[in-house]
């Protein structure tokens, strides 16, 4: 299982990072071990000063699929969550002034919380679907993915020209604006469509 994510699929994010809108997606990886289920807390990095959330609509892969058309993209997916892309903006600033890749700033363990997965079926319109990141229960982030530069489907029609898709992947696909710091005893609150998906704490 592999955990792939989207940079700036949101103008306003794109903006906020003062970076130029994407002309095709923009994808990096995350290992398994990034995972943090189970509203388990979230224990800070001490190789960093600066931990930023990302709120993400997490979209999971049900088949498995190479060189797949847009149009044939809802096939391989049917379950969504909620998850948190955290960053050490610090070390990723860092290792973009020298030109190096910055895993270490986005791959650590425990940096790709994560809700349980609910059917889509059982939200109204995915791709016009409400979230938002509450932290200490003051709204931080909200969006909604029909504001996506990429939709699902042009995400995994792309992803999936350089990537074999297989059954359980997990796609996060991009965080809209307002990312911004956490610190030790934070309670983060992500809903979907007014939905409670995960509740932790940082320690």
């Amino acid at each position: 299982m592999k955990i792939i994510c989207i940079g700036h699929n949101y103008a306003d994010h794109a903006r906020e990072m003062s970076s130029p809108l994407p002309l095709e997606p923009v994808f990096f990886l995350k290992p398994d071990s990034c995972l943090l289920r189970n509203n388990q807390p979230f224990f800070y990095p001490k190789f960093t000063k600066e931990l930023h959330h990302e709120v993400e609509v997490v979209i999971k892969i049900c088949r498995l699929g190479k060189s797949i058309g847009e149009k044939y993209a809802p096939r391989y997916y049917n379950e969504v969550a909620l998850g948190i892309d955290f960053t050490a903006r610090d070390i990723q600033q860092q290792c973009k002034e020298k030109g190096l890749p910055w895993e270490k700033a986005k791959a650590f363990d425990g940096a790709a919380p994560i809700s349980n997965f609910i059917p889509i079926a059982e939200l109204q319109n995915i791709h016009a679907a409400d979230f938002r990141l509450d932290i200490n229960d003051k709204t931080v982030q909200q969006g909604n993915t029909a504001h996506m530069i990429f939709s699902f489907d042009r995400i995994i029609a792309y992803v999936s020209q350089f990537i074999t898709l297989k059954t359980g992947d997990l796609i996060y696909t991009g965080t809209p604006s307002g990312v911004g710091p956490v610190n030790i005893g934070d309670r983060l609150k992500g809903y979907l469509e007014g939905r409670l998906m995960f509740d932790f704490y940082v320690r």
